[in-house]
């Protein structure tokens, strides 16, 4: 059976390299592309993939709320992060939304069709920098760590939060996400208060950390 693969990435030039990496092994087709989250989700209703390789650190809707989306919509879709992190929280956010397998941009060479072909056998994979034993133990929240962004705040609140991240005002996010600005201040203040920060340098941090948005 033919491997259908979507390639979800913000930058074409990598796009073309995942493409060329996949295509070269017989029984994969990559059915798509996607440069944004959002197009991510009609394209996978179209093209109805068997496993998506999605960039984690997107502009609009990142990886993370994509996957975690993604997998609502179609349960038997398996998806593979593609990051330029290795950061824990990255990793573990990727897992708990949903991700099957979590590959560094810099060895995607060498571990992506490894990490696909896993992914389609109901199999996890991470890049080899990432230590293999932590998959399993961030699947699921752990006593002894403070919680995420992605149990504190809800999804509305995410997007609040990784919009004011990358400088925009309430005003700006209103029109962006349609809601009024009274709605988007009382959002503001729920964060914060779910949080624990109230200035724009710590949640903006916050956000970063917790890979809402990484300001590229």
């Amino acid at each position: 059976m033919t491997l259908r693969v979507l390639l979800v990435d913000d930058h074409r030039l990598m796009r073309e390299g995942l493409r060329k990496i996949l295509e070269g092994t017989p029984g994969i087709q990559v059915v798509g592309e996607a440069e944004d989250g959002h197009s991510a989700l009609v394209a996978a209703a179209a093209s109805r993939p068997d496993v998506v390789v999605m960039d984690v650190g997107m502009k609009g809707m990142n990886g993370i709320e994509a996957t975690q989306r993604l997998r609502k919509e179609q349960p038997t879709v398996r998806v593979v992060a593609l990051s330029t992190h290795a950061d824990k929280r990255y990793v573990r956010n990727m897992i708990r939304a949903g991700a099957a397998a979590y590959v560094l941009k810099e060895s995607a060479s060498d571990d992506l069709l490894r990490a696909v072909q896993a992914a389609s056998r109901g199999e996890h994979y991470l890049s080899p920098r990432i230590t293999g034993s932590l998959l399993e133990s961030w699947s699921v929240p752990s006593g002894g760590e403070s919680s995420s962004a992605f149990e504190l705040l809800g999804a509305r609140e995410r997007e609040v939060l990784k919009l004011m991240a990358e400088g925009k005002t309430s005003k700006e996010i209103g029109a962006r996400l349609d809601l009024a600005v009274k709605t988007i201040e009382t959002h503001r203040r729920n964060i914060a208060q779910k949080v624990g920060l109230h200035s724009v340098a710590e949640l903006t941090k916050y956000a970063v950390r917790e890979g809402l948005t990484t300001l590229e």
